[in-house]
């Protein structure tokens, strides 16, 4: 026989307490939390806003296939121009572009991966050493300040007279342009670090070797990453500007020779190509930015 619950004067049955309710979500934050929160969504929120400006170049250029005067292609007669450029057979007809895509793609991608090491192992290091050391810092940063202001293009003369028309010179001019944003984020990386990292560590009994090797640079690595990111970039248009006039190949050339002979479709294939090519390098930096620093996932506010 089950044994009856004795209550207090005034106490109600715990099976009578009316259940809590639950606050309805927003069919708004529903939505939001899936585009950011899946894969499937974030994928659908990068495509959307391309996609939309596509569809809407399409539909304004549909009665003649191009717009302002026949300056700008639609996106159908671009990505015609596009399979000729890269699947058709080079060497034979009146189109010099056929079947040279994948050529012209090798050319830039290597002379950017050359500019952007070269960058990349002289900015990192030297920017740990003006952020670490005064003499250093007043030794280097202000002809790095001085030298920062000028643009690629005035060093493109220097360039054509120093290295001439080869490849050489391009790739000065994109370990150039690559180089400042890379040694202004160390430094500023190496230079905002915690002195209480510092004195922990000499208290530790670290030489200053091991501070600069161990406590230095990693700290600095989210700094590092950012001036890498903006590098390469920058690095991606340095290379279209040394091709239109310091070399004979590579996408910069082919840009600058389709728009002298009015193959305007070409032009267009050819700046989506640079686009696509800048957007998956910079994954390839964001990729090994979280291999190296999965720490920060759990810190950041959007990971």
């Amino acid at each position: 026989m089950a044994r009856a619950e004795v209550l207090a004067p005034g106490q109600s049955s715990p099976a009578a307490k009316p259940a809590k309710p639950v606050p309805a979500q927003p069919a708004g934050r529903g939505v939001a939390a899936f585009l950011t929160g899946s894969s499937g969504g974030r994928v659908l929120l990068a495509v959307a806003l391309p996609v939309l400006i596509l569809v809407l170049w399409q539909l304004a250029g549909q009665g003649t296939g191009s717009l302002f005067g026949g300056v700008l292609p639609t996106p159908d007669r671009v990505w015609a121009a596009w399979k000729v450029w890269a699947f058709g057979q080079s060497g034979l007809g009146l189109n010099p572009y056929s079947g040279t895509w994948a050529s012209n793609v090798l050319f830039s991608a290597q002379r950017v991966a050359q500019g952007f090491a070269l960058a990349t192992l002289v900015g990192i290091p030297l920017g740990i050493l003006i952020g670490w050391s005064r003499l250093a810092s007043g030794s280097f940063d202000p002809l790095i300040q001085m030298l920062r202001p000028i643009p690629i293009t005035a060093w493109l003369p220097f360039s054509i007279a120093v290295f001439g028309i080869q490849s050489m010179g391009a790739v000065f001019l994109i370990a150039l342009g690559a180089f400042y944003p890379i040694v202004i984020n160390t430094t500023a990386g190496a230079r905002g670090i915690d002195k209480n990292w510092i004195r922990a560590a000499l208290m530790m009994g670290a030489r200053p070797s091991d501070i600069l090797l161990r406590v230095v640079l990693p700290a600095s690595l989210p700094s590092v990453f950012t001036g890498l990111r903006v590098g390469l970039g920058i690095g991606w248009t340095a290379v279209i500007v040394a091709e239109m006039v310091a070399v004979k190949s590579g996408l910069g050339y082919v840009l600058w020779d389709a728009y002298y002979i009015g193959r305007m479709d070409v032009v267009i294939a050819d700046m989506a190509s640079i686009g696509l090519l800048g957007f998956l390098s910079d994954r390839l930096i964001l990729v090994l930015e979280h291999w190296l620093l999965g720490w920060r996932r759990h810190s950041n506010f959007q990971n």
